[in-house]
């Protein structure tokens, strides 16, 4: 299957990693970033499509290297292998590995070609799509990036066999989080079938609905936002636990005080089922700080997603207090 995007084409096909040259413009030098946790035979099947002096880059695992150390590390090898405007980069891994990969790409020489095989559930349903790159700065998440569209993207979900299942089900909560303001169906899914046994439905759904809100803005001057809903607590969660909840975790937790009454009724159930959390210790204070970090903070106030009922979603905004109090419904204060 194939989907279009806006100026690229997004790929869905089972067993097609090895065959990543019969979709991408692969014959020429590339440099194939991947990470330490992704199986090494991943990128090895890429590499045998690429051409001649291309070559592996492998970053370490996790977040910490969504960092300027690690793009000039990149960077500087591709400098060294003499890679010019002609070249390109490939991501083979997770949403960490995208996010810098694709920031390296767009800042080589002004922009060079930028291909995507995400690797994990929540770069498939998410992070691979809509164009975004970034790296973090000063402990802060996301703070210097650019947007830069991919030349194409490449889901095989036959490579998700090898995650561990935390993994998959840190993904599945951005398609929760895409089925409760869009997809009404997809979150009844959720609710009353065995998401895994769906899980090729749920991606290719969940691009659907990322795709019609990035085709309506792009660079995220309105719309967009919709799709930071749990995001404003979930990252100052996530800067909180110091790595011990991963990015899907703490976006599960960050919905839960941004829905209603009827909904949050609804979604912890869900949460449950895919063995997400639904409440945690944290720093209070420490998460507050973090929020008024947001980039959603304009002003005296942070603007952000809340849904009534699945499948819509309004924008609310919030003085910074009225978000600390809400920060209690999702994390306890740690003794």
């Amino acid at each position: 299957m194939i989907i279009k995007a806006q100026g690229y084409d997004i790929i869905l096909q089972n067993n097609s990693i090895s065959r990543a040259g019969d979709y991408f413009s692969l014959d020429r030098k590339a440099i194939i970033i991947t990470d330490t946790g992704v199986p090494a035979g991943y990128s090895q099947a890429v590499l045998k499509c690429c051409g001649k002096g291309s070559f592996i880059k492998t970053i370490p695992m996790g977040e910490n290297s969504k960092s300027f150390e690690v793009l000039e590390d990149i960077l500087a090898s591709m400098l060294e292998n003499s890679f010019g405007r002609s070249d390109c980069v490939v991501a083979v891994g997770g949403g960490v590995v995208g996010d810098i990969s694709g920031f390296a790409a767009s800042v080589y020489m002004r922009g060079i070609d930028f291909y995507n095989i995400p690797t994990t559930v929540l770069s498939q349903v998410d992070s691979s799509v809509g164009g975004k790159t970034a790296i973090n700065f000063c402990g802060v998440k996301n703070t210097v990036g650019s947007f830069y569209r991919p030349k194409g993207v490449l889901i095989d979900t036959n490579v998700l066999s090898t995650l561990p299942q935390r993994q998959i089900n840190n993904g599945l909560a951005e398609a929760v989080k895409m089925s409760l303001t869009n997809d009404e169906s997809l979150f009844n899914l959720f609710e009353n079938e065995n998401p895994y046994e769906n899980l090729g439905k749920i991606i290719e759904n969940s691009i659907k609905t990322k795709l019609s809100v990035v085709n309506k803005d792009e660079k995220e001057a309105g719309l967009r936002r919709v799709l930071n809903f749990g995001h404003t607590i979930g990252h100052g969660i996530e800067a909180d636990s110091a790595g011990n909840l991963y990015h899907g975790e703490c976006v599960a937790l960050g919905m839960i005080p941004m829905c209603s009454d009827e909904v949050r009724s609804r979604l912890i159930p869900v949460l449950e089922k895919l063995s997400l959390p639904t409440v945690c210790e944290g720093n209070t204070g420490k998460i507050y700080e973090a929020m008024l970090h947001d980039k959603k903070a304009t002003g005296d106030y942070i603007t952000v997603t809340f849904v009534d009922k699945p499948g819509s979603f309004r924008f609310e905004k919030l003085s910074p207090a009225r978000l600390r109090e809400r920060i209690t419904m999702a994390v306890k204060e740690k003794k």
